[in-house]
């Protein structure tokens, strides 16, 4: 996943013409979700996608809600990477949790979207108390001129891909997994601000992404790139506390390889993670931290020798 530009400019809001809607949170939009984009695709239509921010889970469960997969920009970039022309993001607040299946189906899909076709999985619930399924969509959209088509589950390998599956191999630090049900290398996008720059007096200076108002799946140290518009490095990546130091503040640092130290400051990267190394730990002293670093950046290099194709 590249960096990208400006968000506003990639939510449409209000269709002028029928379209093939697809609705859902869309998490990490994995190869389930781009199974279910692909039937848009077939369509001829306008492609569109409906999602929801916060997260309908977020909404109701609040900090219980597990760490989404992806954030809304990144989402967008994999939402255009899969050729959805239109993406509508509604806020979801009680006034929607409280529309029932009906007024969503005639006020949102009807009159807001011009859903022409409709694609959605075959487990697909909406509305108030959830009231809405594909019975009541196939019902209307014979009222209402749309067709339903019901996407079966996407197995690899026999087994069911998911968010929820994907969340778990990475809290496992199994991202090689992840990475086959998604697709794609895990990444976590953000812009890279100015830190304590305690890495470059240690001598592995860092592009520094604040984590601390999104909770994320990850933790630990990792060999990935960082990918940026000024170029793509192997790094050796740190995601966590830093507690070494007494950091209170989730952050991702990046230690490019074999890079003259980029100027990087204020620009959207995105990190690709694509192997745990270890855990985050806290040392004795800076001298402890800095040859555990070392050791980082020597199997970093390491692994990306022994999967060259990873470093592409």
């Amino acid at each position: 996943m590249h960096p990208f530009p400006s968000l506003h400019h990639r939510i449409t809001h209000t269709a002028d013409a029928t379209q093939a809607v697809s609705i859902g949170n869309f998490d990490g939009v994995h190869l389930g979700h781009q199974a279910l984009l692909g039937t848009l695709q077939e369509s001829g239509l306008p492609t569109a996608v409906l999602t929801f921010e916060p997260l309908p889970r977020e909404f109701f469960r609040g900090t219980d809600a597990p760490p989404r997969l992806s954030s809304l920009r990144e989402k967008v970039v994999a939402l255009r990477q899969n050729k959805v022309q239109n993406i509508t993001c509604l806020p979801f607040n009680q006034a929607l949790a409280n529309l029932s299946a009906e007024d969503f189906i005639t006020q949102i899909l009807v009159k807001r979207l011009r859903c022409g076709l409709l694609s959605v999985g075959h487990d697909f619930r909406f509305g108030a108390g959830r009231r809405g399924d594909l019975d009541m969509l196939c019902r209307f959209g014979q009222a209402y001129g749309f067709l339903v088509k019901e996407q079966p589950p996407f197995l690899l390998d026999g087994e069911r891909v998911s968010s929820t599956g994907i969340r778990a191999f990475l809290q496992a630090g199994k991202l090689s997994q992840a990475a086959a049900w998604l697709g794609r290398p895990y990444a976590l996008c953000g812009r890279v601000v100015h830190g304590d720059h305690l890495g470059q007096e240690l001598g592995f200076p860092t592009a520094n992404i604040p984590l601390n108002r999104r909770p994320v799946p990850v933790r630990g140290i990792f060999a990935g790139r960082l990918l940026s518009p000024q170029g793509n490095w192997v790094a050796a990546i740190s995601i966590g506390l830093r507690p070494t130091v007494g950091g209170k503040q989730m952050v991702l640092e990046a230690h490019c390889l074999d890079a003259d130290s980029p100027d990087l400051y204020g620009q959207q990267v995105s990190v690709e993670l694509h192997h745990k190394l270890r855990d985050e730990e806290k040392y004795a002293d800076l001298d402890t931290l800095k040859a555990a670093i070392d050791n980082d950046v020597v199997n970093t290099r390491n692994f990306f020798a022994e999967h060259p194709q990873d470093s592409e």
